[in-house]
């Protein structure tokens, strides 16, 4: 159940006890003898507030502690020899929020002032009075009202601790794996695409020392290494520190789209909108929605354009990815890890993603982004 239904719940709940202790005292009020003194109206007014207050007793228990055991102090007085029943409510509650102290100190006080309100009400034997007050409030009900909210209140104590305990273990087993995975990375990637990286490095430096033409296509590798390399450093950097991310965003999604120019895509950037507002997962999510995009287009789509459209409104971005290539609705490939990639990251966000060919031929990819502004 979510956190507001069980709230509401509660509040139903709390009303329901409330109005029912109410009703409890007003009936033994109603049914139980008076002394010739007796308030009746001022009596049944103390009775109905004493049981209707536990009704907030779980926000404000201290403040319900004074009102319950003033009414109880109060009808007394007033001539009605009824028990202080909302009272042991408001002490069960007071010890739960953990205010023993105040709860003792307001018992006392109430467990004083019982007998003098029993004098007030026109009694004129003390040990009657006395006895009246040993019956309207019970020590060994009191006592085991208070010894309930302690025993609940530990056990919720306990709880919450254990609860804190199992999410630092899995923090710590999260944070372990991701360091793993770290070092698997470094282990399996690091030196190979250095090695691409250095072998295309060192064939564009020979080419030009001869007086060669560098084939686009070599200058394309060379830069794909570099940016390889600073990927998975930033990879790296973020498994094993997780309050760093990954520093593409946003303003990044130019150059990649310079990249794709630069391997013979004829492809366009459209921004509308302050993207300075975009916040950084935002960023990083369209980022890289558009390289896998482009990335796809470039390998597979046989295309000649691309078109790259982004649209940063009040409350959302949203992002278009067109391209000129070969895909129909008849032959669309079976969705692989770079789309499911994609739809993980929009859905983790809260947005939409579509991704499919249009009729026409090509290939769409579209994303809707809620933007969420911290104040």
């Amino acid at each position: 159940m979510s956190a507001g239904g069980s709230g509401i719940r509660a509040r139903v709940m709390d009303w329901g006890i409330a109005g029912g202790v109410a009703a409890a005292l007003l009936v033994t009020g109603l049914s139980g003898q008076r002394s010739a003194a007796s308030l009746d109206v001022l009596g049944y007014a103390l009775l109905a507030a004493g049981g209707l207050a536990l009704a907030v007793r779980r926000r404000a228990p201290v403040a319900v502690l004074a009102v319950t055991g003033l009414c109880a102090v109060g009808y007394q007085a007033a001539g009605f020899d009824v028990p202080a029943v909302a009272y042991l409510f408001a002490v069960y509650a007071a010890v739960r929020a953990g205010h023993r102290i105040v709860t003792v100190a307001a018992s006392v006080a109430v467990l004083g002032l019982l007998p003098l309100a029993a004098l007030v009400s026109g009694l004129h034997d003390t040990g009657e009075a006395f006895a009246r007050a040993r019956g309207a409030l019970e020590i060994a009900w009191l006592i085991a009202a208070g010894a309930a909210g302690e025993a609940l209140r530990q056990a919720e104590r306990r709880a919450d601790e254990a609860e804190r305990t199992r999410e630092e273990t899995a923090r710590r087993r999260a944070d372990e794996e991701r360091l793993r995975i770290a070092r698997e990375l470094h282990d399996s990637l690091t030196h190979q695409i250095s090695v691409v990286k250095v072998q295309a490095e060192v064939a564009v430096h020979v080419a030009r020392r001869r007086g060669e033409e560098v084939p686009d296509a070599l200058l394309a590798i060379q830069e794909a290494g570099r940016e390889a390399a600073r990927e998975l450093r930033a990879t790296l950097q973020a498994l094993r520190d997780d309050d760093t991310a990954p520093p593409r965003g946003l303003d990044d999604v130019p150059e990649l789209v310079a990249r794709a120019r630069a391997v013979g895509l004829d492809a366009t950037l459209t921004i509308e909108g302050p993207g300075q507002d975009v916040p950084a997962a935002v960023g990083r999510t369209v980022y890289r929605i558009v390289q896998e995009s482009l990335t796809n287009i470039a390998r597979h789509a046989d295309a000649s354009t691309a078109s790259v459209r982004i649209d940063c409104r009040p409350d959302s971005l949203a992002l278009r990815v067109d391209d000129d290539g070969r895909a129909t609705p008849d032959t669309a490939p079976p969705p692989g890890l770079g789309l499911l990639g994609m739809r993980e990251r929009v859905t983790a966000l809260g947005g939409r993603l579509r991704a499919e060919p249009r009729g026409g031929g090509g290939f769409t990819v579209q994303a809707e982004l809620p933007v969420e502004h911290t104040s």
